[in-house]
């Protein structure tokens, strides 16, 4: 019964031919694009690439085609592992259940294993079961999540509440202030002050309060820098700098051939001074 057992369970060594498939039968391996940019920067093509592609466009779709595919093959094994005892876990059926809720770590002792092939498989299952929720809850909290225009629309508005509320509460201050001031020309009781006071210290608490919480939002803000657009603009500013460095090259060369020329026309009016003085220094004398 043993070597049955262990030849049924050797059997499933035959699930590589499943990722073989997927990374055979993949479009990042039949583009030739994807090859050839992957070539180029050093990617080996292998099924844990095709898989991180696949999660990253299809999270959804790929958990549950793995879950699913995991529940059966668990259920057969642990159908294996259980035939030969008088248990209702030998039944495909019960070892669904008995996968199931030992996958989602419910565990509701109505069933159990009772061989040793079969306690490894449901730790086997319980193990698949936290990474799987782990993974699931990454993916649900990725698809909540705004992206970067959201995120900026959503921040410009909290900005502007924050403004207006700012508003409020220095017109409050003002309030208070003009109030405690006119309760000390009246000279009206001690009751009245004090109570001007405290109004007056709560409503600078809550200014300062928004002022600081709007200086945070606007450095979480300032802190959500787009890198892709930030390298562009300093592509564009350097491409700038460039052109306006030829530019200013092509200046000073036509200035310098400029100077030249003048030099040159300098030189042939002095020599050509000289001349004319030497012929008239001799009619002179």
């Amino acid at each position: 019964m043993d070597m049955e057992l262990l030849l049924s369970v050797l059997m499933f060594l035959r699930l590589y031919l499943v990722h073989r498939t997927i990374l055979l039968h993949s479009k990042v391996l039949l583009s030739a694009s994807y090859r050839s940019i992957g070539s180029l920067n050093n990617i080996n093509f292998t099924f844990r690439f095709v898989l991180k592609v696949l999660m990253n466009k299809y999270p959804g779709r790929t958990l549950l085609v793995f879950i699913l595919f995991f529940w059966l093959t668990a259920s057969w094994m642990l159908t294996l592992c259980e035939r030969k005892t008088q248990e209702t876990t030998g039944r495909i059926d019960t070892a669904l259940w008995l996968i199931a809720i030992t996958f989602l770590t419910v565990g509701y002792g109505d069933v159990s294993p009772k061989t040793s092939c079969g306690k490894a498989v449901c730790l086997l299952t319980g193990v698949m079961g936290v990474a799987c929720t782990a993974m699931l809850v990454a993916v649900v909290t990725k698809t909540l999540a705004l992206n970067k225009g959201e995120k900026h629309v959503h921040f410009f508005m909290l900005d502007i509440q924050i403004s207006k509320r700012i508003r409020h509460a220095a017109a409050n201050v003002l309030r208070e202030c003009w109030l405690l001031h006119r309760t000390n020309l009246i000279k009206s009781n001690r009751g009245e002050q004090r109570r001007h006071q405290r109004c007056l210290l709560e409503a600078i608490r809550v200014f300062r309060h928004l002022r600081l919480k709007q200086r945070k939002l606007r450095d979480y803000v300032s802190e959500m820098v787009d890198l892709p657009k930030m390298q562009m603009i300093m592509c564009d500013l350097s491409a700038n700098w460039n052109n306006s460095y030829r530019e200013l090259e092509q200046r000073i060369l036509s200035m310098e051939q400029k100077l030249d020329e003048l030099s040159r026309c300098f030189h042939q009016t002095s020599e050509l001074l000289s001349h004319v003085l030497r012929n008239r220094n001799p009619e002179i004398r």
